[in-house]
């Protein structure tokens, strides 16, 4: 038995069972993947995959039972190099960051620059996606922490702690008739224009579909969009009301908008930081942690990442 064997069961799942694509990933031919994991079958004693002629199709049951087995061996032998560097080169290496558009363009900034500035010899990698773009990330091992608001309490495998909370504002173009109101908005009257928000799974937007459900209410959302910035635009035009975070609205940056205090009206979110339990997180990895949320010191996120799921 060898990490190679390993590796291409694993990414044999991870790519749908396409051969091409594992060889393609690990840097070999189609056939030594198939050799690898008939060798690894063979000393094993068991199929781990349904095959139909020589296509893989899905796993067996022993290959269920397996799987997770080889997740684990693979996870320990990652956690037993970053160990090693941790103490040989602590100052050197890489750190992927996986958010959600809004935290990369309004959360992260600073939290990055200020990173840079304490580990200049680390390799920063900021990835964006969904939240489940940014969870399924994690639980490949593409990124090493991730942040959003929405998804990642959702995953068993993924350790996820609070960060900040942080409230909706209403966005509007200069003249519009809810400036005019001398009582704060009320859900009625908001829902009396076409509205411009995130997509579904986006930045809140469970929250704002929630707070009309419950009236019984079925605004018009003319527009969805992932970030901030493409629904002030569309604002900015004339197409509707904006539903956006509050920190997505700068005073300075956006004097063509004006913006209504919306949380009165909407349930306050969470922006959660998850890693993907049981693994080593290397020592520049729980700086960058608590330069984002100060309240999350190492011995917080260590004892949250030893904790096991209830």
């Amino acid at each position: 038995m060898n990490f190679q064997q390993l590796r291409s069961v694993r990414e044999a799942m991870r790519c749908g069972f396409n051969l091409t694509e594992v060889a393609a990933l690990l840097y070999t031919s189609q056939p030594g993947v198939s050799r690898q994991i008939r060798e690894l079958e063979e000393e094993l004693g068991v199929e781990i995959f349904v095959r139909a002629g020589k296509r893989l199709t899905g796993l067996t049951p022993p290959g269920q039972v397996v799987l997770p087995i080889v997740e684990r061996l693979l996870q320990d032998a990652d956690n037993l190099k970053r160990a090693g560097l941790d103490y040989s080169s602590s100052h050197e290496g890489r750190l992927a960051i996986a958010a959600t558009h809004s935290q990369a363009r309004y959360a992260l900034p600073y939290v990055v620059r200020d990173f840079r500035a304490m580990f200049p010899q680390v390799s920063l990698h900021l990835h964006q996606g969904s939240p489940k773009q940014v969870a399924e990330m994690l639980l490949s091992g593409e990124a090493d922490i991730g942040v959003a608001t929405e998804a990642l309490s959702h995953y068993e495998a993924l350790v996820t702690l609070p960060c900040y909370r942080w409230t909706h504002s209403i966005v509007v173009p200069p003249g519009h008739p809810l400036l005019d109101l001398t009582e704060p908005v009320t859900l009625q009257q908001l829902a009396e224009y076409p509205i411009i928000t995130y997509e579904l799974g986006y930045t809140g937007r469970s929250h704002i579909d929630e707070a009309f459900a419950r009236r019984g209410m079925r605004p018009d959302i003319v527009l969805s969009a992932m970030d901030a910035d493409v629904i002030k635009t569309y604002v900015e035009l004339g197409m509707g009301v904006g539903i956006v975070a509050s920190i997505a609205v700068d005073p300075e940056r956006d004097r063509h908008l004006r913006m209504l205090d919306a949380r009165h009206l909407f349930e306050v979110n969470v922006t959660r930081l998850g890693v993907r339990r049981g693994t080593w997180l290397r020592g520049y990895a729980y700086s960058f942690i608590e330069t984002f949320a100060p309240t999350l010191t190492r011995e917080a996120v260590e004892r949250a990442v030893r904790e096991q799921p209830s």
